[in-house]
């Protein structure tokens, strides 16, 4: 029963770490879709304006844009997209090569490519741009001018 000091001192096993825990598949995250574009050119990612932000004055550059927040004033993207988020407020005159939207865009349009408004999104102001597409249950108010672009004469 009593064992000697030194039979007491022998080098205890190694702790059996239990393995880690699985996730079922069925329980496991699956990953969301989310509803921002995915960007066009050269890989990176658009400059984004979250909803908290308010800016006012003129924007150019040479960049896609997405507009979550609210935006006054003029936007010049001439090779690139402009993207009104669903929770935007643009108050400016575009000018891009692409259009699209989602929140609310009030002011005239001009796209080289095209304009699409999906079913959430409303535009009031006149638009100028070689495709239009405009969703059910999307609101448009002004007027449409259809104009031969680079990519509509290229496929003619």
């Amino acid at each position: 029963m009593w064992q000697k000091q030194n039979e007491r001192e022998s080098v205890p096993p190694a702790p059996i770490k239990p393995p880690p825990p699985t996730i079922p598949s069925a329980l496991a995250p699956t990953p969301r879709e989310v509803s921002t574009p995915a960007p066009r050119s050269g890989g990176e990612r658009p400059t984004h304006i979250s909803k908290t932000l308010f800016l006012k004055g003129s924007i150019t550059g040479s960049e896609d844009l997405y507009v979550d927040g609210k935006l006054e004033g003029a936007v010049e993207l001439p090779n690139n997209s402009i993207t009104v988020g669903a929770n935007g407020h643009v108050q400016a005159n575009v000018s891009a090569r692409e259009v699209i939207i989602l929140g609310k865009l009030n002011g005239n349009v001009t796209a080289a490519d095209r304009v699409e408004i999906r079913a959430q999104g409303a535009l009031t102001g006149d638009v100028s741009a070689a495709r239009i597409s405009i969703e059910d249950g999307a609101f448009f108010k002004g007027g449409i001018d259809i104009r031969k672009g680079g990519a509509a004469s290229a496929k003619a």
